[in-house]
């Protein structure tokens, strides 16, 4: 699983799709490596002919089956137990979305790329101007939905996230941007999640990896639960801390894209180097631990 990543494909509308990866911050080996990966396993995806609208690669992949692992998901004690989600807004987890709100689930779901000043769409099932299938998609979400900030969020019980593809140990490889874990790192450091909020995913069979196939840090979001159409998969994850804002990690491009980041910066302070300081800083130095993001 080595090798240089392929040059970007043209998508269904014969455009290239945009690179998630190109503002992404760490260390140079490591992004490279996931780079390859994703590339390898798109590749696997397309020739298998399970992808669906609107493609594979640079997202999240849409796959055959959604539906079904959405529905095997449902039956979980997690999902049971969970009365708050948060989902990521990608299209092979519209499914959940949908049933998270039939099940009368109240869903948080980011704004695309965390490009607005309040980061989520709030979706409760009350309070819907059309039906779950519809409130939930991205689309959906601007009718039904309001926008809330940080503050406005409720501690939440469940995570939703998307995969290019995920290893038996619970390491994700999410499509470059970082986003993913930018989004828990945020609801982490305003209290919302915990040691014991469960972080689940749903994905095609050939997205899951043997454990140690993805290469990982510390601080990346580890999944607990992976569900597939076929199977429910515990992982060996275990023990992570909540995950935190690396603001060592951060480009420029990204802290100027995402308005919540700008806010957060400004009221940690003194700036290092043209980002907020970070404790490492205040205390003259220390070891960090410069991971890529997924």
């Amino acid at each position: 699983m080595t090798g240089p990543a392929e040059p970007r494909r043209p998508g269904p509308s014969g455009r290239r799709p945009r690179d998630h990866a190109h503002d992404a911050g760490g260390d140079p080996g490591l992004l490279a490596a996931k780079a390859a990966l994703r590339d390898e396993v798109w590749t696997r995806l397309e020739e298998a002919g399970v992808t669906r609208f609107p493609g594979a690669r640079h997202r999240i992949s849409n796959f055959v089956g959604a539906e079904a692992a959405a529905e095997r998901l449902r039956t979980t004690s997690a999902w049971l137990a969970a009365r708050t989600v948060k989902a990521n807004p990608d299209s092979p987890q519209w499914p959940v979305r949908q049933r998270a709100l039939e099940d009368g689930k109240l869903v948080y779901m980011a704004v695309p790329r965390l490009a607005e000043p309040d980061p989520f769409f709030l979706l409760d099932p009350d309070h819907l101007a059309d039906t779950p299938r519809r409130a939930s998609s991205i689309k959906g979400a601007s009718g039904s939905a309001r926008t809330v900030p940080i503050a406005g969020l409720e501690p939440v019980d469940l995570v939703v996230t998307g995969c290019v593809a995920v290893s038996e140990d619970g390491t994700r490889l999410g499509k470059g941007g970082g986003f993913s874990d930018l989004e828990a790192a945020i609801a982490a450091e305003a209290g919302l999640l915990g040691e014991h909020t469960v972080v689940v995913t749903t994905v095609h069979e050939l997205q899951v990896l043997p454990a140690g196939a993805i290469p990982a840090t510390d601080h990346d979001v580890r999944v607990d639960l992976v569900v597939t159409p076929d199977r429910v998969l515990p992982t060996t994850s275990s023990g992570r801390p909540p995950p935190r804002i690396r603001w060592e990690e951060l480009t420029e491009d990204k802290l100027a894209a995402i308005p919540v980041l700008r806010h957060l910066a400004a009221r940690r302070g003194p700036v290092t180097g043209g980002r907020p300081s970070t404790p490492d800083d205040r205390n003259g130095g220390g070891d960090r631990d410069d991971g890529g993001r997924g």
